[in-house]
């Protein structure tokens, strides 16, 4: 069984939303537990709304709830019986398998780096989402967690963004490319400049160079490397652009009978075009390089989303992707230079 801790109380939509995601995870496979950790009453009320297998669902208590506005830092030392720092507590103690959450994403990546710890020689960890492309899905790493990256740090990004492709999604030599404004390598700014040799130097990455954004959706590559706030920005105008085209198609289709005849007869086919580019389809956030498995999921976030980012946590665990981080961490460090020419201690 795969031990989940989901954070009951985060979320814009929690605790409805989450539970409901919860029972939907444990229809569709018999190979997860779930704890919901938040406040008992409030969730205990929210779970007699359903049916479900009484041995697979609990309810963990915590009293308080880290808001999203709140500084991250001192909320999860002040918070201690918030459900962030209980859920990832109970992954630090090996309680649980998994944290999924969709709250502060401030306190998440705090609480990950600070609670959980990061696997030995990760620099940073970093926030990698899976995102539609016309190819199937492409892991965008980091979206959020780095903003001020160095040259080793997406490196490292690249490895473990490979591992994950190939282990989790099934890719076997998944591409890797660096985000850059030309497919030239004298092009970029200093940190692509310096990165971007770094990564053609790796034996154990199918690194094929640059990447351009208007490449991405395309499927250019499987791996797409940056630092934070390339990445998110990059996530935040795909999910924009992704969401307006859809309610524009929409609205085209009711514009006169004809389009409305038109929209009948294409509408199962376009309802799974559009499927694909829904990103609840994919799950959360992996926060990579921790000693365990922590998973961001929009703020936003509905129960299909929560169920996805709770059964990929099925995955990830049995394909043993922290093991293999380490395994590539541990071969690296011992055979190749840092970024400042030295090599690494």
């Amino acid at each position: 069984m795969i031990r989940v801790a989901v954070d009951a109380m985060g979320g814009d939509y929690a605790p409805v939303e989450m539970v409901k995601g919860a029972v939907d995870a444990v229809a569709k496979t018999d190979q997860i537990e779930i704890a919901l950790v938040g406040k008992e009453d409030v969730v205990r009320r929210e779970l007699e709304k359903y049916s479900y297998p009484k041995d697979r669902i609990r309810v963990v208590h915590a009293s308080e709830v880290i808001e999203t506005e709140e500084p991250p830092v001192n909320a999860i030392r002040k918070k201690k019986d918030s459900s962030i720092v209980v859920g990832m507590n109970m992954v630090k103690k090996q309680e649980a398998d998994a944290f999924v959450s969709a709250g502060s994403s401030g306190a998440i990546l705090v609480g990950g780096q600070v609670i959980v710890g990061r696997i030995k020689g990760v620099e940073r960890p970093p926030l990698a989402p899976l995102i539609p492309t016309e190819k199937g899905v492409s892991l965008l790493i980091d979206c959020g967690a780095n903003v001020d990256a160095r040259p080793s740090h997406l490196v490292q990004f690249a490895r473990m963004g490979s591992i994950y492709m190939e282990h989790v999604i099934g890719i076997k030599k998944p591409r890797v490319a660096i985000v850059n404004i030309g497919a030239e390598e004298e092009k970029g700014n200093a940190l692509v400049k310096e990165t971007f040799p770094l990564l053609k130097a790796c034996e154990d990455i199918n690194f094929i160079g640059s990447i351009e954004a208007r490449e991405i959706p395309h499927g250019g590559a499987d791996v797409i490397v940056s630092e934070a706030f390339v990445g998110n920005v990059i996530l935040k105008l795909y999910e924009g652009v992704g969401a307006t085209l859809i309610s524009m198609v929409k609205k085209g289709m009711l514009t006169s009978l004809r389009s409305k005849i038109g929209a009948l007869l294409v509408k199962p086919a376009l309802k799974e075009t559009l499927k694909a580019f829904d990103a609840s389809q994919y799950g959360g956030a992996p926060l990579l390089g921790l000693n365990g498995l922590v998973v961001k999921t929009h703020g936003n976030s509905k129960a299909l989303e929560v169920c996805n980012s709770i059964l990929q946590c099925e995955t990830f665990t049995k394909q043993r992707i922290n093991e293999k981080i380490k395994e590539s961490l541990s071969v690296s460090l011992k055979t190749e230079p840092s970024d400042n020419g030295k090599p690494e201690k």
